[in-house]
């Protein structure tokens, strides 16, 4: 189902090419009589990149922000403080000749002039490309980025090739990883949390140091938007926004470390007030909205946004994404690791919250999809440390809320799930595991599988095993494959088995770092668990 982009096209956004690309010329038809902003330079409004989202059959959301100081300390990026009307083109050829669909759109102060226009009417399984262009006299063009639709319901395709990523620490390294997987052939990116980390940057291992504006701990919607600034300088990701399709989820960090619902972590900062810690919550989540490609469904209401959704590759694949934040009670014993916490086994204790849970599993039911992929921020299966009788784990995964994670994994074998796949992120470490219905039942039935993919840069330099991996594996008899080096997982999905290929890097704390694949796990149609590939 991957097609390649030319190499041409490709070479534009890297080095030189993207400033070509940014100032391309090219026939526009779509006039405005509005002007662009005069307290700008023309050509420097897209710093931020383009990127696409959530595809479906016949449409798919789009996005930029324009910003040409995106370290503004005030978080406006460098615009003034009124809208821009910015026009979008999609057409079925890399050099925009072919235009199929056109439109414009409002870029406000309101949502630091992002702007996410869903295309609407598109044909499906089908490669587009894209670009937008600020409206008057002097306005400028974007990159032209490339983006995919999805089969129609009820095809069959006969592959899907993506890849998923999560926890991309800017002060711990380099997003090399992400220039290796802009040269892949896949179809689409998905992204599994900690876009960003949100503490304060005092040191960083790649021996940069951030800028003034984005080094404080952010608290409030300008700081998250310097703070995103940072992130999206990093030309790789900025490449790999634009080269796929990207669905995406957050995790803890994209607003404070291990929080929960409407819980701060255990600290002496202000947002220990519950309500305050809601509006720090609220300014996370529209500075989130409006650095990614995300539809007007989860659009953030202050501290409430609806990120939990699904979405179909026809019958080969269903994506349930999944919000392990928002609606969870808080950590059992303290959020620690431990030995001795009686507490994760509360029937009431809850990671997902009812509505949700309820709408994951009516899912199971209704799917006739062949695989069900979850897509998951904590580790869902058992992460046992301790090779002795004891059972050690972290209580901010699904090993703290064990009733939940029982009442899914029951589900899936209940309903007669063909294929649960669960991808995941956070550990900033590879596994491939099998998933029990019950990890507290001795010979208790697998009944899915489970890939956690390491970090792109969190951690820094990784080992390809290091002690405190080597436990895990010890004391985890599911846990099948682990590995402690920086990268991402590649997926090669058939109707017959699927393909995890843990690529990684060799180093991310210095620019130019290489990629191989350490392993591939896989998983056999009608067979749950993982196997060698």
């Amino acid at each position: 189902m991957a097609h390649t982009i030319g190499r041409r096209g490709f070479l534009g956004w890297t080095g030189a090419g993207a400033a070509a690309v940014l100032l391309g010329t090219g026939a526009w038809n779509a006039d405005s009589a509005s002007a662009a902003p005069r307290s700008v330079r023309a050509g420097d409004l897209f710093t931020l990149g383009v990127a696409s989202g959530d595809p479906a059959a016949d449409s798919v959301v789009l996005w930029t922000r324009l910003a040409p100081d995106p370290l503004a300390a005030d978080g406006r990026g460098g615009m003034p403080n009124r809208p821009v009307p910015v026009a979008w083109e999609v057409a079925a050829d890399e050099s925009m000749r072919r235009v199929v669909r056109r439109g414009q759109v409002l870029a406000t102060p309101a949502l630091g002039h992002a702007v996410h226009p869903e295309v609407n009417g598109l044909a499906p399984d089908r490669e587009y490309f894209y670009r937008f262009k600020v409206l008057g006299p002097g306005g400028s063009l974007s990159p032209v980025g490339r983006t995919r639709t999805t089969p129609r319901p009820g095809d069959t395709p006969s592959s899907l090739a993506f890849a998923f990523a999560s926890c991309q620490n800017w002060a711990d390294g380099y997003y090399t990883a992400y220039d290796h997987m802009a040269r892949e052939d896949l179809d689409l990116v998905v992204f599994l949390g900690d876009y960003l980390y949100e503490g304060d940057i005092k040191t960083t291992k790649r021996g940069q140091a951030a800028p003034a504006s984005a080094a404080k701990e952010p608290t409030d919607l300008a700081g998250y938007r310097c703070r995103y600034g940072l992130y999206k300088s990093e030309s790789p990701l900025r490449a790999a926004h634009a080269r796929f399709p990207w669905i995406t989820v957050f995790d803890d960090h994209e607003v404070e470390n291990n929080w929960a619902s409407d819980v701060s972590q255990i600290d002496t900062e202000p947002d220990q007030d519950r309500a305050v810690f809601r509006a720090r919550r609220a300014a996370a989540f529209q500075a989130y909205y409006e650095h990614l490609p995300l539809r007007a469904a989860q659009t953030p209401k202050g501290p409430d946004m609806r990120l939990y959704r699904r979405l179909s590759y026809g019958t080969l694949a269903d994506f349930t994404m999944l919000d392990t934040r928002q609606y969870r009670d808080d950590q059992a014993c303290g959020d620690t690791e431990t030995a001795d916490c009686t507490d994760r086994f509360d029937s009431e204790r809850t990671i997902l919250g009812a509505p949700q849970r309820k709408w994951l599993l009516d899912g199971f039911s209704r799917s006739t999809a062949r695989w069900q992929v979850l897509g998951n921020q904590a580790p869902m299966g058992l992460t046992d440390s301790d090779p002795g009788p004891a059972t050690k784990v972290n209580t901010d995964p699904w090993d703290g809320y064990v009733a939940d994670r029982n009442r899914v994994l029951g589900a899936a074998a209940d309903r007669d799930v063909r294929n649960l796949v669960v991808i995941t992120g956070d550990r900033h470490q590879n596994y491939a595991g099998d998933l029990l219905r019950s990890f507290e039942q001795p010979g208790s039935p697998v009944v899915g599988s489970e890939f956690v993919g390491t970090s792109i840069s969190s951690k820094g330099d990784g080992a390809d095993l290091t002690d405190q991996i080597r436990g895990y594996k010890e004391a985890t008899p599911t846990l099948k494959f682990v590995n402690d080096q920086r990268g991402y997982v590649r997926v090669d999905l058939t109707p017959a088995e699927w393909r995890s290929s843990f690529r990684v890097m060799d180093q991310v704390q210095k620019p130019g770092g290489t990629i191989s694949t350490r392993a591939v796990w896989a998983v056999e149609d009608g067979r749950p668990g993982v196997v060698p590939g």
